[in-house]
């Protein structure tokens, strides 16, 4: 039995930093490459499809994978997993970095997202089965938040980097950072897993099943105004077909990779949904809000960037004061607000064209900001409650495969149904229309998953019996 932390322990503290800082790294790889995008393209004689891989390859390796990385952990042990994801994240980072070609960009970001999907799950499982009970929210809710700034800071850390030594140090950052994290946690972490799932089969169908799902409906929504009607047809119905093989799979099977009962929560199940809902908007807004800015407004890189430092301040200083509200209210009526709240800052970002100043965005970016930092901890400490402690992985790799899969998708659609294709991210005109049809959905998305949280959290049953799985 493993001797459980507490947050103001020494070990306490270094553990939480591992995880945590792992876990950032993978999320801002998931933001930081898009201020570089109109760079790359131009470099690499990329499409706007060929950039949307670029996006995509890595969101699709993660969202397909990670639950997969939750199972592996909750056999194998979370600290050895999350370190086999450091590793493998480290390489391909460097792979990342040397790549000459659109190809070879979008085949080696597709390895970096499976050395994400083994380690971000991990983070959470981790902090889920070594603190203390009373200290879980308060840790979860450090992590959500400096996980937030991860992802917001990003555009930042891109920009500064395009700007002053090119995009290839967006990649070449990570190795360093890598190598601290895995010190830092074969130092500190202790080992912790599943014991009654230690040598039972590996749900290896699910796991394909799932891969072939997303990865055949991501080409489906990127490539749609490519392809002929009958080749969309035949991948759509893969996609679809795949998908009910899974849930048959997971159903039927005596060691499935996802526990389906998980879902009889309302709440789990309503908390995933506005994630799929609300994480499918913020794809698109961080996608496009960048590119627009560079593209219409003129824009450098590092400027575009910043735009992601509200997010960062919001998240740094309210998401732990979000979990304590949370935890003294319950989640509902911060999981209902937040993305409401970021419906309205989308909106008020339908300005930003030609000619916008940074007075022109701010207004936006504030009160988005304050909505996501309202709603990113209590979102991540509810679908964690939801589960039992020895599904910790699976829990979190179901949240977070829910995120990934909102993300890939939305970015994966939207660019073709607001009209934005094949160079269209270099013409102003093009890309300003693409971009207020765009931030118009995002903000009806969003709203959306306000809703599903009102109702959908109108009772909280706090975690799922284990003999309901």
């Amino acid at each position: 039995m493993t001797e459980l932390l507490t947050r103001d322990s020494r070990r306490g503290r270094l553990t939480l930093t591992a995880v945590t800082l792992g876990s950032g790294i993978a999320i801002l790889d998931g933001s930081v490459v898009n201020v570089a995008l109109r760079t790359i393209g131009t470099e690499l004689d990329a499409s706007l499809e060929q950039l949307q891989w670029v996006i995509n390859g890595y969101m699709l390796a993660l969202a397909s994978l990670v639950l997969v990385g939750g199972a592996l952990g909750d056999r194998l042990g979370r600290r050895r997993v999350y370190l086999w994801g450091m590793g493998w994240f480290l390489v391909a980072s460097v792979l990342c970095a040397v790549a000459q070609t659109p190809g070879q960009l979008i085949a080696t970001r597709v390895l970096q997202g499976i050395g994400a999907a083994l380690l971000t799950p991990g983070g959470l499982a981790i902090i889920q089965s070594v603190f203390a009970r009373e200290d879980r929210a308060a840790a979860i809710g450090t992590w959500a938040g400096l996980s937030g700034i991860s992802a917001a800071i990003g555009p930042f850390v891109g920009g500064w980097l395009v700007d002053n030594g090119g995009w290839r140090w967006i990649f070449g950052i990570n190795v360093p950072l890598c190598l601290a994290v895995i010190a830092l946690t074969l130092w500190t972490t202790p080992e912790t897993r599943d014991t009654e799932a230690t040598g039972r089969r590996f749900d290896v169908l699910g796991g394909g099943l799932t891969v072939l799902s997303l990865g055949a409906l991501t080409y489906a929504l990127t490539a749609s105004a490519s392809m002929s009607r009958s080749l969309l047809v035949a991948v759509s119905v893969l996609a679809l077909a795949a998908a009910v093989g899974f849930v048959v799979v997971e159903s039927r099977s005596r060691t499935p990779l996802v526990q389906l009962g998980l879902f009889r929560d309302r709440v789990f199940s309503a908390a995933n949904g506005m994630t799929l809902v609300v994480y499918g908007a913020l794809g698109v807004v961080i996608f496009i809000l960048v590119l627009q800015l560079q593209v219409s407004a003129g824009w450098s890189a590092l400027s575009a960037g910043l735009t992601g430092l509200p997010t960062t301040i919001a998240l740094m200083f309210l998401s732990s004061r979000a979990a304590q509200l949370s935890e003294r209210i319950g989640p509902r009526i911060p999981m209902a607000l937040g993305p409401v709240i970021c419906a309205a800052g989308v909106l008020l970002l339908l300005p930003a064209g030609r000619g916008a100043t940074w007075w022109t965005v701010l207004p936006g970016l504030v009160v988005f900001s304050l909505g996501l930092a309202l709603l990113v901890s209590p979102l991540t400490a509810t679908v964690l409650a939801a589960a039992p402690d020895r599904y910790a992985g699976v829990a979190s790799g179901v949240n977070n495969a829910v995120a990934r899969a909102g993300s890939l998708l939305a970015v994966a659609a939207l660019p073709a149904l607001v009209g934005l294709s094949g160079d269209d991210y270099l013409d102003p005109t093009a890309m300003t229309s693409g971009f207020r049809a765009a931030m118009v959905i995002c903000a009806g998305l969003l709203t959306v998953g306000g809703v599903v949280s009102w109702f959908g959290l109108a009772r909280t049953s706090g975690r799922v019996r284990e003999d309901a799985l």
